[in-house]
């Protein structure tokens, strides 16, 4: 969340950050409501005092045996008041709450401004894109004619939009997962970590998931437990209501998890073959840095992403989104596309994110510079390193030879124990 008092002292920023960012959050109404919080605030600590010295009053009284009668009655009746004013301060800074939490993060000053991803700019690109003496195939069929991908099968397990593997197809998930793994691990210097799949409400909540995107959620009722959409919900959450001491900062974690979204906004979207799916594995990236240093750890967070790409020999371009293209929590964000030759498109395989301090806010995460220094909200990043399904759309199509195999990598070749599928 945005600090109140911030958007109090710097309303206008924040209008102009909302209308980037495609908010309908209604500001007046949270200044308002902000104001008479304050106001009630300050006549309830007046009467505070007039309690506190009809109180002495009374007691001197007593003291020297005369009749309180009068300060008794009027102490009651400031009680009386203070009371209802206290209810009253409750509902109002429930209602804050209530349009806060819909409050969204503001676009950082390097974010191109516009509403929707035609503002997106590409910062960078690498690889060459794949030239073929035939007519590549999509992954879809590749897929079937080697007998490694069936959603067919996954369909009648468990509907639309999922997927199932076999042989070296899946073979190739598990080697592609553990590449990924010990690249971020031995080389980039992460912890790994291994999590929980799903996780209550208020590690949602945590992350900024809740309550903007409930819709795309999977909620299991019963329990009042969702499943993770992104490994970045329960690592990041590791240290929710934690002061941690800065020496220890930056701390960065990798995890994999798979990935649970309903994708209820998605209708209409090109949802085939692996393009979009209800369930997805991922590896993820998260850090825990000092404010200070966040926009350098997001370069190099980017960068880790990019590195996987680079030792896949996946063409691929960068882009900075625009305001109005941006998660509702992140500050900044990058998106890694890599290219997928039967397709013919771009696809997106990673979104690196600064989120400031808008999710230790939420979770109250906190560090200390130093031992009895004032705790300040660490900043949160995260990154996908990378997302599994367009990655392996990539390798089917771009490294796909004329009678329809698929060549395995050179990276990866030890994790799947094959030169080549087919």
């Amino acid at each position: 969340m945005l600090d109140l008092k911030f958007i109090r002292e710097n309303t206008e920023q924040v209008r102009a950050g909302l209308k980037a960012k495609n908010s309908k959050v209604d500001l007046d109404q949270l200044i308002d409501l902000d104001r008479q919080r304050r106001e009630l605030i300050q006549k309830t600590d007046d009467l505070k005092a007039v309690r506190n010295k009809a109180s002495d009053d009374i007691a001197r009284l007593k003291k020297e045996k005369a009749d309180a009668t009068r300060e008794i009655e009027q102490m009651k009746k400031v009680s009386s008041d203070i009371k209802e004013m206290d209810e009253t301060l409750r509902r109002i800074e429930t209602d804050i709450h209530e349009v806060l939490i819909w409050v969204p993060n503001l676009p950082h000053e390097s974010v191109p401004v516009g509403p929707d991803a035609s503002f997106n700019r590409q910062v960078d690109e690498w690889g060459a894109i794949p030239e073929f003496d035939f007519e590549p195939k999509t992954h879809l069929d590749l897929g079937d004619f080697l007998g490694i991908l069936e959603l067919d099968k996954a369909a009648v397990l468990s509907g639309s939009n999922f997927a199932a593997f076999r042989g070296a197809g899946a073979r190739l998930v598990r080697g592609l997962i553990n590449f990924m793994i010990d690249v971020h691990v031995k080389k980039h210097g992460y912890e790994e970590v291994w999590v929980p799949f799903v996780v209550r409400p208020e590690i949602m909540f945590g992350t900024s998931q809740l309550p903007k995107m409930e819709e795309d959620m999977y909620k299991i009722e019963a329990d009042e437990l969702f499943l993770i959409p992104t490994a970045e919900v329960p690592v990041t959450n590791l240290h929710r209501e934690e002061i941690l001491d800065g020496d220890r900062l930056p701390i960065m974690y990798t995890a994999y998890t798979p990935c649970y979204r309903r994708e209820a906004g998605s209708y209409g979207a090109d949802t085939r073959g692996l393009m979009r799916l209800h369930q997805f594995d991922k590896v993820e990236m998260v850090q825990f840095v000092k404010p200070e240093d966040s926009y350098d750890a997001l370069e190099r967070l980017r960068g880790h992403a990019e590195e996987i790409l680079q030792l896949l020999s996946l063409p691929y371009r960068v882009l900075s989104l625009a305001s109005g293209d941006m998660s509702f929590g992140a500050a900044k964000c990058y998106d890694l596309e890599v290219w997928a030759a039967g397709l013919g498109r771009w696809l997106e395989v990673s979104s690196c994110s600064n989120y400031e301090a808008f999710q230790a806010r939420r979770m109250n995460l906190r560090f200390r510079r130093e031992k009895g220094g004032r705790p300040e909200y660490v900043h949160t990043l995260n990154g996908s390193g990378l997302a599994l399904p367009r990655t392996l759309i990539a390798i089917y199509e771009n490294y796909q030879t004329a009678d329809g195999r698929i060549r395995i990598p050179d990276a990866l070749k030890d994790y799947v124990g094959l030169d080549v599928i087919g």
